[in-house]
């Protein structure tokens, strides 16, 4: 579905991406681990189209796209849910999950999906009218999912959606992006530091470390790795 071929990016003179490779297939969830700094985020944007690639290409389903517009990207079913949730404050969760539709004019298929969010997170059903600034961290990373969802992504990539939630709650985001791969047949790529958890419901991982790509393994046999316990499970 996806496939990064020696892919490099820059922030003015310093590489963030050292020809990076990986692919995803459809239907996977793909982790990307690593400390932070070591470039998890970048790749995300790079795919996004808003950290443009200095050389190298990406793939999705065939098609080039890293010379793309980033509204174009997300019109052929790529959509991030990024790092820090970045919902829209002053907008309620109605309005808000609405800026998820932008791209679509299908009225029915658009409330079907927005009965599939509210039923995957019913807080969000019962705070629609609510402002999405005065919500709490954990219902905010849901209504930042469910916007996503709103984009009907074949590919969603979701950055850290544990940060800054309290255990029992990244607990109920990790079960909805089970839920989400399974019923909606939707492949994701997640970023995510808290390793432990993000192994355990991949197929596949990679490993990063400054740009580059040290590992690659099944979620399982990362989870197993000597050195990757050492450095991300604290074992």
């Amino acid at each position: 579905m996806l496939k990064l071929k020696n892919v490099q990016a820059f922030y003015g003179n310093i590489q963030a991406l050292k020809d990076i490779s990986m692919d995803i297939k459809e239907g996977e969830i793909i982790t990307l681990i690593g400390a932070n700094g070591a470039g998890k985020s970048t790749t995300l944007m790079t795919i996004c189209g808003i950290v443009p690639v200095r050389s190298g290409e990406i793939i999705f389903e065939g098609q080039t796209i890293n010379k793309m517009p980033p509204n174009k990207i997300v019109a052929l079913g790529i959509s991030q849910v990024p790092e820090g949730r970045h919902i829209f404050p002053y907008l309620t969760v109605m309005e808000n999950l609405d800026m998820g539709t932008f791209l679509r004019n299908d009225k029915d298929g658009i409330k079907q999906d927005l009965n599939y969010v509210f039923t995957l997170f019913p807080r969000l059903a019962e705070r629609r009218n609510q402002a999405g600034g005065t919500l709490s961290g954990g219902e905010q990373q849901m209504l930042a999912i469910s916007r996503a969802i709103m984009t009907r992504p074949r590919l969603l990539l979701l950055d850290e959606p544990s940060l800054g939630l309290a255990p029992i709650v990244t607990r109920q985001i990790f079960d909805i992006i089970k839920k989400v791969n399974k019923e909606n047949k939707t492949t994701i790529f997640l970023v995510e530091q808290n390793a432990n958890l993000a192994l355990n419901v991949a197929d596949r991982g990679y490993v990063m470390e400054n740009g580059v790509i040290t590992m690659t393994d099944t979620g399982k046999n990362l989870l197993a790795n000597e050195n990757v316990q050492k450095a991300y499970l604290g074992i």
